[in-house]
């Protein structure tokens, strides 16, 4: 089992958005959108935002980084 778990991830990312506002992210497609872009960054040399993760490998930082809340989802930015 994946944890934290889609639906945690998209818990803590909708969280973060003011009382009735639009959710942040409305599908599991955003947030392997994100992660996978934040996890590119990280192969490319950006250094991770939390210490001491808990798996070295880049994709599990960024989906750690998701989930403490250092890494935002954007609603409509360019996913490029």
């Amino acid at each position: 089992m994946i944890h934290p778990s889609y639906v945690e991830l998209m818990k803590v990312v909708n969280d973060e958005g003011e009382i009735g506002e639009e959710p942040v992210v409305n599908s599991r497609y955003s947030i392997v959108l994100a992660t996978a872009k934040r996890a590119r960054q990280i192969i490319a040399g950006a250094k991770p935002l939390i210490d001491d993760p808990v798996c070295n490998k880049p994709l599990s930082i960024a989906v750690e980084e998701l989930y403490r809340g250092e890494v935002k989802i954007v609603p409509g930015e360019d996913e490029n």
